[in-house]
């Protein structure tokens, strides 16, 4: 049976923290937008609006960005680590990114011997196949290091962007420890999307590369005439992409006047969850195999830079079991009539699936009261990936 457990963030604060803000604010979307427009490929990702589903769940609009349409590699994760290795280019021609675009940055890096530099990283997936598709596109080379488990089709994905993939034995959190040593050993440069030893810079433009993603969504909204959303919900592994666009919305929309923000975590790797729970300030680890299909949240370490901004302007955190991630697959897959479909993995559909739970079980009336969840909300979802393991994708909605 689907289970949500629901918490209020007992840290939340008045106010985001001014460095946070300043990393994430409107004026810093716009320059990494201006960016990623410069990319062969670029286009604004499609914002859905499920007009019928949100009549039936008792909403005023439910609203999807649906990122299956980045840069033709089905998940966001490309914005991040685009910049994250633009940045990196950039800062060893000791030029700044906003003097040049992704074209001339590829020309200038092959005249100074730069296309011999090696981008490593960890990942559970859309994480290195975007960071193997930036480097191979700059002409550079790209180490993408896979937890026990992954699927042999996220394997061959980051294969195909033009990256040398290899499975560990470890769980994410210590494939990125590995990562991170062989990295100091060779000389190669880490492009990680959470803090961690030789790492530290990185990670923030990683998440900054995020803020094309809630840009895009903010002006998509206003274009709907739907306004600021009521409600946010943002997945979490380690993260990043809630943090970033979590602080965008901040900016943005006023801190006093943002939306609602719900962290949402699997059950086997609630790390928000359990910090939350504790409500210390320093963050709480899962360890152990985090066996959840949800593979891109399979992590059980909170990024320290993410843990800081989220409980400070997150109302709640979820912790959900896996059979909600796939409900979400099959209502998106499944749309009502006049609704448009949307192919989403389940790390992407699991926000939709919670809110479906959330909506229509009477067993969490209490959570909607909470959170606020009524005939005036419009919420604001983020499909962060497709199909990107079509093999897994259909035994999950075809076989339950």
């Amino acid at each position: 049976m689907p289970e949500i457990k629901c918490i209020k963030n007992p840290l939340a604060s008045d106010s985001i923290p001014d460095s946070s803000i300043k990393l994430f604010d409107i004026s810093i979307s716009r320059k990494i937008r201006k960016f990623h427009s410069g990319i062969p490929g670029y286009s604004r990702t499609p914002l859905v609006s499920l007009n019928r589903l949100a009549d039936r769940f008792g909403l005023a609009g439910i609203y999807i960005k649906d990122e299956s349409y980045r840069f033709g590699l089905n998940a966001f994760k490309a914005l991040g680590g685009t910049y994250a290795v633009a940045r990196s280019l950039a800062s060893k021609l000791q030029i700044d990114l906003e003097d040049t675009d992704f074209i001339r940055l590829k020309e200038q890096a092959g005249s100074k011997g730069l296309d011999s530099t090696v981008f490593a990283t960890a990942t559970d997936g859309n994480h290195g196949r975007g960071v193997a598709w930036a480097a191979n596109c700059l002409g550079c080379r790209s180490k993408v290091y896979l937890p026990k488990g992954s699927s042999p089709a996220r394997v061959q994905n980051i294969r195909n962007a033009g990256g040398e993939a290899y499975l560990t034995e470890f769980n994410f959190d210590n494939t990125v420890k590995m990562v991170a040593e062989l990295a100091a050993q060779n000389g190669w440069e880490m492009v990680q999307d959470t803090v961690c030893k030789g790492c530290e810079e990185t990670p923030v433009y990683v998440m900054q590369g995020y803020l094309t993603m809630a840009d895009e969504a903010a002006e998509q909204l206003a274009s709907f005439s739907a306004g600021k959303p009521t409600h946010i919900v943002l997945q979490a592994g380690i993260g990043s992409m809630a943090a970033a666009v979590a602080g965008y919305m901040s900016s943005v929309y006023k801190y006093k006047e943002k939306p609602v923000i719900i962290v949402l975590e699997p059950d086997k790797a609630d790390c928000f969850y359990k910090s939350a729970e504790a409500g210390e300030e320093s963050p709480k680890s899962v360890a152990g195999e985090m066996n959840t299909i949800m593979a891109g949240l399979a992590c059980g370490v909170p990024d320290p830079i993410a843990w800081k901004l989220l409980r400070s302007c997150c109302e709640a955190f979820v912790s959900i079991t896996d059979d909600i991630a796939a409900r979400g697959m099959r209502i998106l897959g499944n749309p009502l009539k006049g609704d448009e479909r949307i192919i989403s993995g389940e790390s992407g559909a699991s926000a939709l699936g919670f809110l479906s739970v959330l909506m229509e079980d009477s067993r969490y009336e209490t959570y909607r009261k909470d959170l606020k969840l009524d005939a005036d909300s419009r919420v604001l979802l983020f499909s962060t990936e497709g199909d990107t393991d079509p093999g897994h994708y259909r035994k999950i909605v075809w076989d339950g």
